[in-house]
């Protein structure tokens, strides 16, 4: 429901440039995109352990553990795909302003759901495309789903029955099929420590 018109923003003291220095970081939305099986949620989980351990303030958002809460409403149509990219756009903007790395890995399909969330990231957003051909995450198949959706058991599934369009001018592309796991996560934690760094 879109709101009456009598909602207006409350402005704060505190400037996110304020909460950049306490935290010692500037607050960044690392955007993971890629096929099922391509490595997002695994370079995503170890990128975020290794950032904790260098005692920055960083929080993962995974597409699949989203849709248990925030999004537990939203089916797999166009649709919803894309409300489901605008919701988390939204909360990722609110973890940057509050001065957190935020690490977002979403399948996120189309080319406009990752510049909504690029609009929302403004400079401080770097495009990450995890990169494996529709054939390796075929064979990797974590989950079990390619089989599904070459069944014919699941419907409007990304590579299979709904498209993916790959990224024209990612910021990072990490290639799980010419790179080790090792490699992606170095080559992921050095540039969002470039990145986060303050001037």
């Amino acid at each position: 429901m879109k709101n009456s018109g009598n909602i207006i923003y409350h402005q704060g003291k505190v400037t996110k440039e304020d909460r950049y220095r306490v935290l010692g970081q500037k607050g960044l939305i690392v955007w993971l995109t890629g096929l099922s099986g391509s490595g997002k949620s695994t370079i995503a989980v170890e990128t975020e352990k290794i950032l904790n351990g260098m005692g920055k303030a960083v929080y993962r958002l995974d597409g699949d553990n989203i849709r248990f809460g925030l999004n537990s409403d939203l089916g797999f149509s166009e649709k919803d795909r894309f409300e489901n990219i605008r919701r988390i756009s939204e909360v990722c903007a609110l973890f940057q302003d509050a001065g957190l790395i935020v690490i977002a890995s979403f399948i996120s399909p189309l080319a406009k759901m990752r510049q909504m969330a690029r609009e929302k990231g403004k400079e401080n957003f770097i495009e990450v495309y995890v990169k494996a051909d529709l054939e390796t995450c075929i064979k990797r198949d974590p989950k079990g789903l390619y089989c599904k959706a070459l069944n014919g058991e699941i419907q409007e599934f990304t590579g299979i029955s709904a498209p993916y369009e790959e990224p024209e001018n990612p910021d990072l592309v990490l290639d799980t099929q010419s790179n080790s796991p090792e490699e992606c996560v170095k080559m992921l934690v050095d540039k969002i420590l470039e990145m986060s760094k303050l001037e």
